[in-house]
């Protein structure tokens, strides 16, 4: 993709030609509601159950949508726990970026892990596809098909505990820095950032009306191994690689654009610490019996880097002289900054992140060419 054609809204985010407007939501049912919310919260909306006891084949054959003895053997398998202490965990978007690197995490430390999936083409599959042979090998079974997942877990018994995926992007026109989680959220700066929003409000609604226990974590700038092809570090290293001029955003003010770059591996982290500290939700049969957990976390590295300092070092690391071209940051819905206040995540999930965006630059780099170009990968590294 040739990005002086095809320009981002964000300098970290390439967005597709076509999106779903907000405005649609309003048109239909709850429980459809429900459905597109459930893709509206994330590429990645994940919940588990606490302690529950491992699916046995005769229940799923009971409520087995897809069927057949093979399936059941390979969801039984993939959500086996190690202990009876361990989780069983339902992680939707498992081939995605984040939920692959999430999905592993919980299979190595002994939890049971059944992956949900539809394989869009939101970007190119073919690294979904990749990703879920990752899965495959670590015992991680991928299932294809769309839940209502908010309205299947209001109505379970006992009733999941929920963790899904936000977005640093929910600040939008707020200028107070570092974001706290006590800052305004109601000036959204892109038409993403306004479905973000809303997938907030429709799981807080959910928390309050039928008790489900939900905590929402706010990503600041993801990057790493296996990452997205639309992010602005992952189309500058494809671009680089091939010679391509890339287009660097500047404010208008002719000031740097900054992000606050987490690495894939620190985000893992505070994902298992929603996780092991969320508390257990508090329907019954759908219906609310008392006050349930409610959180919303920021997981970022409170280390903005401007995004000419990122691409300094991607010419470092690829030993390639980069070809930029400088332009003013469009207006359509882009912010200048983004920068992570923590405190509340350090404080209750132990959330500490730990690296710096060279050290993870340089592990996405070797990922990159090994994924792409495994034979050209020894004359750089």
């Amino acid at each position: 993709m040739d990005t002086k054609n095809t320009l981002p809204s964000t300098p970290g985010k390439l967005k597709p030609e076509k999106y779903y407007p907000p405005y649609n939501i309003h048109r239909i049912r709850l429980s459809k509601l429900t459905l597109y919310s459930s893709i509206f919260l994330a590429f990645i909306i994940f919940f588990f159950i606490l302690s529950p006891p491992s699916p046995s084949p005769s229940s799923l054959r009971t409520h087995n949508p897809w069927g057949g003895p093979d399936w059941e053997k390979r969801v039984t398998k993939s959500a086996r726990r190690s202990s009876a202490s361990s989780l069983t965990v339902l992680v939707t978007g498992a081939s995605g970026f984040v939920g692959t690197h999430v999905s592993l995490a919980l299979k190595r430390r002994g939890d049971g892990v059944i992956g949900l999936d539809n394989f869009n083409r939101y970007y190119d599959p073919n690294l979904k596809r990749a990703r879920q042979k990752v899965l495959s090998r670590a015992g991680v079974f991928v299932v294809e098909g769309f839940v209502s997942l908010l309205e299947a877990s209001k109505s379970a018994n006992p009733q999941p505990a929920i963790v899904y995926a936000s977005s640093s992007s929910v600040y939008g026109l707020n200028s107070k820095v570092p974001f706290s989680e006590k800052d305004r959220t109601d000036q959204p700066a892109s038409l993403y950032a306004a479905t973000k929003k809303a997938g907030e409000e429709i799981a807080h609604a959910y928390n309050h009306i039928y008790g489900l226990s939900v905590t929402g974590l706010r990503f600041f700038t993801v990057y790493g191994p296996w990452g997205r092809p639309d992010m602005a570090y992952f189309f500058f290293t494809k671009d680089i690689l091939k010679g391509k001029q890339i287009t660097v955003f500047e404010s208008p003010d002719g000031g740097s654009v900054a992000r606050d770059f987490t690495y894939i591996d620190d985000i893992v982290k505070g994902c298992l610490g929603a996780l092991d500290t969320a508390k257990r939700s508090t329907g019954v049969d759908g219906k609310k019996k008392g006050n349930a957990q409610y959180r919303i976390f920021n997981l970022g590295n409170t280390a903005p880097v401007p995004v000419t300092e990122l691409v300094n070092i991607l010419e470092k690391l690829l030993n390639v002289k980069v070809k930029r071209k400088v332009m003013p940051m469009p207006r359509n819905g882009d912010v200048k900054f983004t920068h992570a206040n923590i405190s509340r995540a350090q404080k209750e999930l132990g959330y500490m992140p730990t690296t710096d965006l060279e050290g993870g630059l340089k592990k996405f780099v070797r990922w990159y060419l090994d994924f792409y170009s495994p034979l050209k990968n020894k004359s750089v590294w």
